[in-house]
């Protein structure tokens, strides 16, 4: 979304079930952080956005807590 600060990225998986596995494992990551992704799914592609909206919608410490978690479950398929 233009006018704010945020991590963005995509991830490819090989099919659906593989992209929606990433997202549970994910999920649960993100609820033990209590640190929630906007991300968005279509068959095996992920579009992942971060940012704190309780810090004015800027990225903090969080966002990149959170991305290298979900870089490390995108890893370990």
């Amino acid at each position: 979304m233009e006018g704010r600060s945020a991590i963005h990225k995509s991830y490819k998986f090989r099919d659906f079930s593989e992209a929606f596995g990433f997202m549970t494992r994910a999920a649960m990551i993100a609820e033990t952080m209590n640190h929630h992704p906007e991300w968005f799914n279509v068959y095996n592609k992920v579009d992942v956005t971060l940012t704190t909206h309780d810090a004015d919608n800027s990225i903090s410490q969080k966002d990149f807590d959170l991305a290298v978690k979900m870089d490390a479950v995108a890893e370990s398929k």
